[in-house]
């Protein structure tokens, strides 16, 4: 069993990031027994609210202070925990863009083992840590076990786990930053230039409350009109994932995903869409999931609160026409 269970915070502008949320429970799935602290970098008076926010949630919080992660460097902010973390550390981060950067190379700092994408834990026996990953985009689970006697990195895929919502922790903020910074700042050849903000289309899916979203099961680009129908008859919007993108039958902005627009709609309908974990990081915020697909294998039903095993070429006319019924 670890001593402790860190998990690394993502945050900006002042926002704490959902998976801080999700990443005390993966923790628990691990070693329920195992106290969890957050460790949260940054500058600034913006940091001490980050870290306020994050106590509601976690009983010890590890805060690192510094001018140098006013803009957080994977490369640098590596050098500095591995000054504060213990031997033989437990260590989590969300599985989306920052995690992948950082994990690989402080498990090498950190002589760990390195287990990435974990969808689900079945235990822990002794050191092994029995856990769930998926492969080809979704369509193959996959149980391995990872030896964590010696410490472990370990990213957790966004959404897997529910979030801790009960925010009555109450935690200690613990000031790391002297420790962390002793010996300076660890060099880095990459310098910060700007942040590029995704352009918004006519529709800003990310103000969305309910979004009706369409997959490569729609199969034609005229057949787009019954998910608008839809959309319609249901006061949505229109999102999709990244095949409609590629295929040009939709905007980028509409886009849903890792590599698309991060959206938190109170209801997600998803038509034709698989499931994969690069469009599922796109989504946040716990949304009642609706999915419709003929293929009663794909992954979404996984995550889905309700799900329908259905050709949306058919089903779609006929859900739109049963609420246009009902006005």
């Amino acid at each position: 069993m670890p001593e402790q269970i860190f998990a690394y915070i993502l945050h900006k502008d002042g926002n704490v990031d959902d998976t801080a949320l999700e990443l005390t429970n993966a923790a628990n799935a691990i070693s329920p027994e195992s106290p969890v602290v957050a460790v949260v970098a940054g500058s600034g008076d913006e940091l001490q609210a980050v870290c306020d926010k994050v106590a509601k949630t976690y009983p010890e919080v590890w805060k690192i202070d510094s001018d140098a992660l006013t803009y957080i460097n994977a490369e640098v902010l590596r050098g500095l925990l591995v000054r504060i973390l213990p031997k033989g550390s437990v260590v989590l981060l969300a599985h989306e863009h920052f995690g992948m950067d950082m994990s690989p190379g402080l498990s090498v700092k950190l002589d760990a083992a390195y287990l990435t994408d974990a969808t689900a834990f079945e235990g822990l026996d002794g050191g092994m840590l029995k856990a769930v990953r998926e492969e080809y985009s979704g369509m193959v689970s996959t149980h391995v076990t990872c030896d964590i006697t010696n410490g472990a990195v370990i990213t957790i895929r966004p959404g897997a786990f529910q979030p801790d919502e009960s925010q009555g922790a109450g935690g200690n903020v613990v000031d790391k930053t002297d420790e962390a910074l002793d010996g300076g700042v660890p060099g880095d050849n990459r310098r910060y230039l700007e942040v590029v903000e995704a352009e918004v289309g006519d529709v800003d899916i990310t103000k969305s409350e309910v979004l009706v979203s369409v997959g490569r099961g729609i199969e034609d680009e005229d057949n787009l009109e019954i998910v608008f129908d839809l959309a319609e008859a249901m006061g949505a919007d229109v999102s999709c994932s990244r095949p409609i993108v590629d295929a040009k039958w939709l905007e980028k902005s509409r886009q849903v995903g890792t590599s698309g627009q991060t959206v938190k709609p109170k209801v997600y309908l998803a038509c034709g869409i698989s499931g994969s974990f690069q469009h599922m990081g796109g989504i946040k915020g716990a949304p009642f999931i609706i999915a419709i697909n003929k293929n009663a294998k794909a992954p979404i039903f996984q995550v889905a609160d309700v799900g329908v095993v259905a050709d949306i070429l058919d089903f779609l006319p006929e859900l739109a026409d049963a609420i246009s019924d009902t006005k």
